[in-house]
């Protein structure tokens, strides 16, 4: 995974502020709900909200900028990389080499064998390196558990849930059914989109450990709302006497229904905004609802409209 300052396009001394509008910035650009024809921007945008997950966290940018989690979040591993790179420069002829001066000094009481046994060992998991036919019919070593050591993990499993607006506007839980037929309540992260994952640990197939369960997040298209990035849009359908007159009107929103005023000559050309109505997004905020007026006739008609424009055209 790419370096999240890079990802966001900010510097290592960017503000707080500087990495949140950087990050909604590129949310709205990249919102698959934007790019439906580019499957490219639902990785990005999926890259994008792992690099604010952690940039957009203080303790989490401390630990990234101190090197103790990779740009996954994750913790990095230490001590095992220098031997590695140490025991790769060598290879193991030259291990193999060591372990004829081991013997060299039985007298010490220290066997080569339990020596390379021991460290690869604990390189891979607790499990004891176990002497034998290698690759090629060579000299080699093969792996048994023992007390204590860890077995073979579990294989991890893919579910999709669907989730509406609504769930993501209230930033709650989701019930979320495993294969194995266990019901979970999900925590939806903040600022949750579609194709983002949730891993829950230890869901997954047996095992040990047991595999985890990998969620993927669908979001169900609303019948009343257009996703636009973070924000919202809704056509709401106006008379012509409102329109022409103002008045005070019902629209919808994730959270019930809301009164706004529609100003008179409203021509349907400039959408109305409901400030922080739409989408939530990192930090506590939200986006916003744009409402666009639709002046409609009604269908059995209005004879005292129809007089009315009649007698202008005659002027």
């Amino acid at each position: 995974m790419r370096d999240p300052y890079d990802m966001l396009g900010v510097s290592r001394s960017a503000s707080e502020d500087d990495i949140k509008k950087s990050f909604r910035r590129l949310a709205k650009k990249f919102h698959p709900d934007q790019n439906q024809n580019d499957p490219k921007a639902k990785d990005a945008f999926s890259e994008i909200n792992a690099a604010y997950e952690i940039l957009g966290d203080k303790a989490k940018r401390a630990q990234f900028d101190r090197g103790e989690i990779g740009a996954d979040g994750k913790p990095r591993m230490s001590g095992f990389e220098g031997f590695s790179q140490d025991f790769g420069s060598q290879g193991f002829q030259g291990f193999a080499g060591g372990r004829a001066r081991g013997r060299a000094h039985a007298g010490a009481g220290v066997d080569a064998d339990d020596f390379i046994s021991e460290i690869l060992g604990q390189a891979f998991g607790g499990r004891r390196a176990r002497p034998g036919a290698g690759a090629n019919g060579g000299r080699g070593f093969g792996f048994e558990a023992h007390a204590g050591g860890a077995g073979v993990r579990g294989e991890d499993v893919q579910v999709t849930v669907e989730i509406t607006l609504e769930d993501l506007a209230g930033q709650g839980k989701v019930r979320v059914g495993l294969p194995n037929g266990k019901t979970l309540d999900v925590q939806l992260p903040e600022a949750a989109a579609s194709g983002q994952q949730i891993r829950l640990k230890g869901q997954g197939q047996p095992g040990t450990p047991a595999g985890d369960a990998i969620v993927t997040l669908q979001i169900r298209p609303h019948a009343q709302f257009r996703v636009e990035g973070i924000d919202l849009r809704h056509d709401l359908a106006v008379s012509l006497e409102e329109a022409v007159l103002g008045a005070r009107v019902r629209v919808p929103t994730l959270e019930g229904p809301v009164d706004l005023t529609l100003p008179a000559g409203t021509t349907g050309a400039k959408a109305l905004r409901l400030k922080g109505k739409g989408l939530p997004v990192k930090g506590g905020s939200r986006g916003d609802l744009y409402v666009h007026p639709r002046i409609t006739l009604p269908e059995a008609g209005d004879a005292e409209l129809e007089a009315f424009l009649r007698m202008r055209k005659r002027r």
